[in-house]
């Protein structure tokens, strides 16, 4: 168990994909299991969780995100610092990773600042329905809305994306998305940060929804600083 600070470049080794297609998922908790804190999860993670997740962040081809964690989280903005796209062109990546959204509803808008101020066009990953809807015609002036069937499936995400390049998919929830991941065997790593707080409340767990099934994952690494433990399980 690692207990002092790590450098950038040890925490970088430590989280470095195996390479093919690869579906990271990261989040926090608290030791009781409480995933937020009044809505959001930003108040769970200590400093070393949030350095840990914005270094995760380097090795991505696409950041996916559910569209509530956008409404409830925000994601204007860079998702990476100037340093971390340094890092990333040495490395022959893009500067910045393409942004993907999953909204079976498309309920988003356009004029938010997550598309006004995104470093890259998003991909909105959508319903039939949803992308034939008249009213969601704006969000196409504003993202590539890509239409994956009655609903959106995991595995039709991984093949979209995987088609487009983007191999390394790094999830950061929330947790409906983590839920129909896990339904559907499709998570490779979950990265999960456990904060030493103790919330006493009825707040989400981590995954919501999908089946009850058990899948078996394999402890990758247990890094401990300041009190919270940063846990890699891979698939078994």
């Amino acid at each position: 168990m690692q207990q002092s600070r790590m450098n950038d470049e040890d925490l970088l080794a430590a989280y470095a994909p195996p390479g093919g297609t690869f579906v990271r998922f990261n989040f926090v908790s608290t030791i009781d299991g409480a995933a937020t804190h009044d809505g959001v999860s930003a108040a769970i993670g200590g400093d070393a969780d949030k350095r840990a997740f914005a270094l995760m962040r380097r090795w991505a081809d696409v950041v996916l995100i559910g569209a509530g964690t956008i409404r409830a989280e925000g994601y204007g903005g860079e998702l990476l610092d100037a340093a971390a796209q340094q890092w990333r062109i040495a490395r022959g990546k893009a500067a910045h990773p393409e942004i993907a959204v999953v909204s079976g509803s498309l309920d988003l808008d356009p004029a938010s600042e997550f598309f006004t101020r995104a470093p890259v066009r998003p991909i909105l990953l959508t319903t039939d329905a949803a992308a034939a809807d008249p009213s969601n015609a704006r969000l196409g002036e504003v993202a590539d809305v890509v239409p994956l069937g009655a609903t959106v499936q995991p595995h039709a995400v991984i093949d979209h994306l995987a088609g487009r390049g983007l191999a390394m998919i790094h999830s950061e929830g929330g947790p409906h998305v983590l839920g129909s991941f896990i339904a559907a065997d499709a998570v490779d790593s979950l990265c999960l940060t456990l904060s030493p707080l103790l919330a006493g409340s009825d707040a989400t767990r981590i995954a919501a929804g999908g089946e009850g099934v058990l899948r078996p994952m394999r402890l990758q690494h247990v890094l401990h600083e300041d009190g919270e433990l940063l846990l890699e399980y891979r698939r078994a």
